[in-house]
């Protein structure tokens, strides 16, 4: 293809209809990198040329998003919580929803008098929640793990890009690798997908490694077994959140009560599903 202008390459934006619910976005923001521009510039100057190398690296992102591929792989990015945060195939692409449960923590802890508190983020892939809380909270100290290897790594390179020296990220299969000690706040975005969903072979889910999307029971192994844990790893008046399907709302629920948690509740996403579950660790008879 011959160099293309900026209006020509978002014309390209319908044969994206296919595979993405923002196909004009993802156009927008491939150019944006490419260009090295912002999204003001290609509404501004919309007549102006590409160059050929950067044509050549315009379309070979857009075949890559045209195959499905997600846009956050593609450029290496996503923000989260308004933070930068380095993405790639190793863990999940942090997603809106997930911002609810950084919204919550604050807002359990938004009339605290304690400046110094402990929370635990457990399955931290890119660090998103962990390092989104540490942003809102310098004086906590704050620890984010994962099983996998290379999830630790990435989580690792976002919190030094970040220059976040209050958080912690190690290598533990849950609480595993945890040395003794009891937190504030726990939180997790744990694998809560059946293995038998069809939607896994949607959309960007594609893209993610299987062990960061799905657990056993209906999707609820892992959930249960936080739930169980958890509480041997928490304060006195300590909580617990949880990320979970749109239809776990009440199973969850009931988990956490069987453990012995109380003020439990769920609240909802943007798309108005129930998406995270809570409870307090009540005092221990």
């Amino acid at each position: 293809m011959n160099p293309c202008s900026i209006a020509q390459c978002l014309q390209l934006s319908t044969e994206l209809d296919a595979v993405s619910d923002s196909a004009r976005l993802d156009i927008e923001l491939l150019l944006c990198h490419v260009l090295k521009k912002n999204r003001t510039y290609l509404f501004t100057w919309p007549d102006k040329t590409l160059l050929p190398e950067q044509t050549e690296e315009f379309l070979q992102f857009f075949n890559r998003r045209k195959s499905g591929e997600p846009i956050a792989h593609i450029l290496g990015q996503r923000e989260f919580w308004s933070l930068p945060l380095t993405v790639n195939n190793s863990t999940l692409i942090p997603r809106p929803d997930t911002e609810l449960l950084v919204e919550l923590v604050l807002e359990l802890f938004a009339d605290d008098s304690v400046q110094q508190r402990s929370c635990l983020d457990l399955g931290t892939g890119t660090g998103a929640i962990v390092l989104a809380v540490a942003s809102e909270k310098p004086g906590w100290q704050l620890v984010g793990v994962d099983k996998s290897a290379d999830a630790v790594a990435l989580a690792e390179k976002n919190r030094s890009a970040l220059q976040f020296a209050n958080v912690q990220i190690l290598h533990s299969d849950w609480f595993s690798a945890i040395p003794a000690q009891q937190f504030d706040v726990i939180v997790s975005n744990p694998p809560y997908i059946d293995p038998q969903d069809p939607h896994l072979d949607q959309g960007d889910v594609r893209f993610e490694p299987r062990s960061a999307l799905i657990a056993d029971n209906n999707g609820l192994a892992d959930i249960e077994l936080i739930v169980q844990q958890s509480w041997n790893y928490l304060r006195e008046q300590g909580w617990l959140l949880l990320e979970h399907g749109y239809d776990q709302g009440q199973v969850v629920r009931d988990l956490f009560r069987a453990r012995g948690f109380v003020q439990v509740e769920t609240r909802r996403d943007l798309g108005g599903n129930e998406r995270v579950s809570l409870g307090k660790k009540g005092a221990v008879s």
